[in-house]
């Protein structure tokens, strides 16, 4: 049995695979309800318009006496002319210098709302190429946002907890951070929750819409509701198009309007894309959880025989070679004093099973710490100096495989 369960950990469906099939399951379930849901909501409304439209069409074919071919002739040219920017009422110029620049500005951020958009061959082979450079560095940014507001997250909330631990009398008031902490046995193994993190970047998101529908609904007349639905479709970088600010010809304080505008969006996507990342560790830890609820469940023999095996305090050596692995990649050292147990090849100590789990409860939490403790000590110092090394996110992901590659050769 336990022979059976370390082929089945080393076949081509381990851990990682499972959890990004089971994330692909998830996601076309997700897809599927979503589907379903906007479906039924919309589809009557769609319907009922199409209605409306075709009885329209028919009762000013009728009066104005214009056969239907000719009105839909013309009704071809006016969508023509509004794809091109054409309204009927006054609007901005699309193509002057604001104009020009707030649509690159949706360019890069992927936002790409639609309502510009080059019309002229060089102008799109430039879009080509523009958007290749302008929006990998705009992703640098991101993440470069993103490694800084996590850090300055988990330095309050290091600085909120000594002040708790000094109010209740475990902490010297004359305490200063520094080597000392490790020293200190009231900090030692404390890591701000990511839940917290999660929570704190989910309010400032919300904060910073509210205020910005509240500026929307001031300026541009919209209802509160689109105003947060504009909001959300921007800042997450969807970009319907449908609802596009800072259209009109004129407004009042323009200026100061369209400063507040891109102040708005800029500080909006970069939170988001903070809380989405934050977000993503919250569901892979949820994916491994129900990873782990569903290993051996399909061989009720390997199911006996581990649990025989926790009894006994041991585990199988393919949990302990992956164990091994992570407790390498966080604390770049690995201590054992079991050697001489190995000799059967089908168990280890509980002393480096607790040191592996140990290891497996800190790794989602591993950034966080090191950036509210500082630097692990086992960091040279050319990776102190690299602006990169202690990124979070998708840039310390890239970062680390990197590392580990070179490591490696």
């Amino acid at each position: 049995a336990v022979g059976s369960c370390r082929r089945r950990r080393l076949a081509p469906l381990n851990e990682d695979n499972g959890r990004f099939l089971l994330l692909a399951a998830l996601i076309a379930a997700y897809l599927s309800a979503g589907a379903t849901v906007f479906s039924a909501l919309e589809s009557p409304s769609e319907a009922a318009a199409q209605l409306r439209w075709n009885r329209t069409l028919h009762n000013f074919s009728r009066i104005f006496n214009i056969s239907p071919p000719e009105l839909r002739a013309f009704l071809r040219s006016y969508e023509a002319a509004r794809a091109a920017g054409i309204r009927v009422d006054a609007l901005r110029p699309r193509w002057d210098f604001p104009g020009a620049f707030y649509f690159v500005g949706t360019v890069v951020s992927t936002i790409g709302f639609g309502m510009t958009t080059p019309a002229t061959v060089a102008g799109k082979v430039f879009l080509i190429v523009y958007g290749l450079f302008g929006c990998a560095g705009t992703i640098l940014f991101f993440n470069l946002f993103l490694e800084r507001i996590i850090s300055l997250l988990a330095f309050i909330m290091k600085a909120c907890y000594e002040r708790q631990l000094r109010r209740s009398g475990l902490l010297p008031p004359n305490f200063r951070r520094g080597p000392a902490v490790s020293g200190v046995g009231s900090l030692v193994g404390w890591k701000p929750s990511v839940y917290h993190v999660m929570l704190i970047l989910g309010f400032f998101a919300i904060t910073l819409s509210c205020c910005a529908s509240a500026m929307y609904t001031a300026v541009e007349g919209w209802n509160y509701v689109d105003s947060l639905y504009y909001c959300f479709v921007t800042f997450s970088t969807i970009g319907f198009g449908d609802l596009v600010s800072s259209q009109n010809a004129a407004y009042q304080h323009q200026g100061l309007y369209r400063f507040g505008n891109f102040v708005f969006i800029l500080m909006g996507v970069c939170c988001i894309y903070s809380l989405f990342n934050v977000i993503s560790i919250v569901i892979k830890q949820i994916l491994n959880w129900v990873l782990k609820k569903l290993e051996c469940r399909c061989c009720p023999k390997c199911h006996k025989s581990s649990t025989r095996l926790s009894r006994r305090n041991a585990i199988t050596p393919g949990a302990r070679l992956r164990r091994h692995n992570v407790a390498v990649d966080a604390d770049g050292q690995y201590d054992s004093d079991t050697e001489g147990r190995r000799l059967s090849g089908e168990m280890i100590s509980m002393r480096e099973l607790t040191a592996s789990n140990k290891v497996s409860l800190a790794i989602l939490q591993k950034q966080l710490s090191e950036t509210a403790n500082g630097y692990p000590r086992n960091v040279c110092i050319n990776t102190r100096q690299n602006g990169f090394s202690a990124g979070v996110g998708a840039l310390a992901i890239m970062n680390n495989r990197l590392a580990e590659t070179s490591d490696s050769r």
